[in-house]
């Protein structure tokens, strides 16, 4: 007779392999069951709509009666990245309660490498990324908004918002990592988008802010991807007007990787 894990002839009998997709898959199709658990989707079909109840409803009037100002357009862009910011929240949370529940631990125990776990709760906060996007675009064509750029630079509109919410993704993701408290996490995330938001274009013009602030609403990152949106939807992108909004990409991506590295690395110890 064998031992359990021993063939006949004294060979040992290891584990089936498994795929690191395989892996990636299950992890990541438990998240999205989590995200339909907590309402998340929900969520994202919520949160455009009450910006634009918010914003555009009582604004509307005011910016439109200037002839050069189409609200709906202008509002657009802050509306998707404000949807980004819900992303970015939920992604802090996800990563912050697989390590204060000893998720990432139990992990460490099993034949799967160390960043799968990441790179599931990345495909998960991609899927909701999407739905975010796509319910903010429907709500922005509720309001009015048409994009009058051509194929491309609509292609580009979205691709600049979906690249800007998967860097923020990833960032918070390493924030949640390397947190122990997943409340605190969401909240130490959420305050700077909400700030930054509001002392930026997205919801007013520059010259709207008093003169002494002006110089950063304009520099700012969510001025800038906004301007850039803005251009891409009417079909007046430069080179000039996408280049600090590569600078930031670029930017994100360093802290971002720099930080998940970290943060994987306390995550194997």
């Amino acid at each position: 007779m064998t031992s359990s894990g021993v063939a006949a002839g004294g060979l040992a009998v290891g584990r089936p392999a498994t795929s690191g997709v395989i892996q990636w898959w299950t992890l990541t199709a438990r998240g999205l069951r989590a995200m339909v658990r907590n309402g998340e989707i929900v969520f994202a079909f919520v949160a455009p709509v009450l910006l634009a109840i918010c914003f555009y409803l009582p604004l509307r009037t005011i910016m439109d009666a200037d002839p050069s100002m189409d609200y709906a357009a202008f509002l657009m862009p802050i509306i998707s990245l404000q949807s980004v910011s819900f992303v970015a929240s939920s992604a802090a949370m996800r990563a912050s309660v697989d390590t204060t529940k000893g998720i990432n631990t139990r992990f460490r125990t099993m034949p799967m490498p160390i960043a799968i776990p990441t790179l599931a709760r990345l495909g998960t906060n991609a899927v909701l990324l999407i739905i975010s996007v796509a319910c903010a675009a429907a709500t922005s064509l509720v309001m009015g908004w048409r994009p009058l750029g051509s194929a491309l630079e609509t292609i580009g509109l979205f691709a600049v918002v979906l690249a800007v919410g998967v860097l923020i993704a990833v960032l918070a993701d390493a924030l949640g990592l390397l947190s122990n408290s997943p409340e605190a996490t969401s909240q130490a995330l959420s305050l700077p988008i909400l700030v930054l938001g509001l002392l930026s274009t997205g919801f007013v013009p520059e010259d709207q802010f008093p003169e002494w602030i002006q110089p950063f609403v304009r520099n700012q990152p969510i001025s800038q991807f906004a301007t850039s949106m803005r251009a891409l939807s009417d079909g007046t992108v430069t080179l000039e007007i996408l280049t600090p909004t590569i600078w930031w990409c670029i930017g994100l991506a360093i802290v971002g990787v720099v930080l998940t590295a970290i943060g994987i690395r306390r995550a194997v110890r």
